[in-house]
């Protein structure tokens, strides 16, 4: 995993889980990689990894069973869909209505775009 230098490393752990379980990599109730195993892999201390699953943990997409390890929690899919969505309306729809409008462009524009690819 190549990590980019403009956001904390933690949180683009937590992407990548985020992605995982969106695409069905990783399923509900499926034990996930150790702190150990994953800092390893990724080359990042394993105190990062600790970071990201802590925060993973408070949105409830994790849990964490005592000895066993950690788990993608039942609604982990249904609650990163409804923070992805919550992000990209409060932040990318803007911009990108902004540059809509300094390109010169409508909906309808958009909507023909979309439809060639």
């Amino acid at each position: 995993m190549e990590f980019n230098q403009h956001k904390p490393i933690y949180l683009q752990i937590c992407d990548r889980i985020n992605e995982l379980i969106l695409s069905d990599a990783l399923k509900a109730e499926e034990r996930i990689q150790s702190v150990r195993e994953l800092g390893i892999e990724l080359g990042v201390n394993p105190n990062t990894v600790v970071r990201s699953y802590e925060y993973l943990q408070n949105k409830g997409i994790i849990f964490n069973k005592r000895g066993i390890g950690y788990f993608i929690s039942k609604d982990a899919k249904e609650l990163i869909l409804k923070e992805q969505k919550k992000e990209f309306i409060e932040n990318e729809i803007p911009m990108l209505f902004k540059k809509m409008k300094l390109y010169n462009m409508d909906i309808d524009d958009i909507v023909n775009i979309y439809r060639k690819e």
